[in-house]
């Protein structure tokens, strides 16, 4: 799943390559992608991109539209979505229902000749992605409810801190993965941040001391802010790996943990698994299988 660090990357990649350009066409090729429908999707042709930016794990490209009025198209990528750049693109409109395809916006020069698109793909049967066509973004219920932005100056350590305390029980996985407590941070990251301050992502939120708010707030910054420098410059086709290369323990069950050499183990949810270090984070103790704890009761 695109977290902070990708979806930032896919924003600023947006800003370098689409800027001045104009939408010339939009193909909907996944009808339950578009969960908007005033204004319509067709109010982007002919709009002018101003920018593109990030809300969380949202991405949203700004544009004005022929009467001179702002417009957004904004996307949340989901589980298994992604942002493709062509250079060049049929002119044939795509079959709907057909492939990963669910969006296609086509874009041309102020001379009308065409500079390259972007299709908005999702992968799998379980088809999440989601776009919006509106004039505020702040309105969308996704956007609406999103937490602070963890790497925003104003979350600082007090801050962080008050959330940790309001959160009482809840597992610092959890706190962390929780878009509405903050912003942008997903599995992947949440697995190496926890890493990264040597803490159990079972552990609850209320009980860290003082001095663990403080390396965790640390380790939020520095996971985040790293990801984020690793992926200034790449193409949107580079950012998958470049993402995968730099986990420390995420998706690297079976590996030696890069800071001890212990084994990575890994729990497995419904929908979901974590991954971690015994030694480093857990006193060497293996936390319970949640998948197998089920089928043995």
């Amino acid at each position: 799943m695109p977290e902070l660090p990708e979806v930032e990357s896919l924003a600023s990649y947006l800003r370098r390559t689409a800027t001045g350009l104009r939408v010339s066409r939009v193909e909907l090729a996944a009808i339950s992608a578009l969960k908007t429908f005033d204004p319509p999707v067709t109010a982007l042709v002919g709009a002018r991109v101003l920018d593109a930016s990030r809300r969380g794990k949202f991405l949203d490209l700004a544009l004005v539209d022929e009467d001179g009025e702002m417009i957004h198209l904004v996307t949340h990528l989901a589980r298994a979505g992604w942002l493709h750049w062509r250079q060049e693109v049929s002119a044939v409109p795509p079959k709907p229902g057909k492939g990963p395809l669910a969006f296609r916006v086509v874009f041309v020069d102020d001379d009308g000749v065409a500079a390259g698109a972007f299709d908005l793909t999702e992968a799998g049967t379980q088809k999440r992605l989601a776009a919006y066509v509106t004039r505020d973004p702040s309105s969308i219920e996704g956007i609406e409810r999103l937490g602070p932005e963890p790497l925003d100056d104003a979350f600082t350590v007090d801050a962080f801190a008050e959330i940790l305390r309001e959160a009482g029980g809840k597992q610092l996985k959890g706190v962390l993965r929780s878009q509405s407590i903050i912003a942008g941070i997903g599995n992947a990251y949440s697995d190496d941040i926890l890493h990264a301050a040597r803490l159990s992502p079972f552990k609850p939120a209320s009980n860290l001391s003082g001095a663990e708010v403080a390396t965790l707030h640390q380790c939020i910054h520095d996971v985040l802010t790293d990801a984020v420098t690793r992926s200034e410059g790449l193409g949107a086709g580079d950012l998958k790996a470049e993402k995968k290369l730099g986990m420390r323990v995420h998706g690297r069950e079976g590996q030696p943990c890069p800071v001890c050499g212990d084994v990575v183990r890994s729990v497995s949810f419904a929908d979901s698994s974590l991954q971690y270090c015994a030694t480093c984070q857990t006193d060497g103790k293996p936390l319970a299988d949640r998948r197998l704890s089920k089928l043995l009761k």
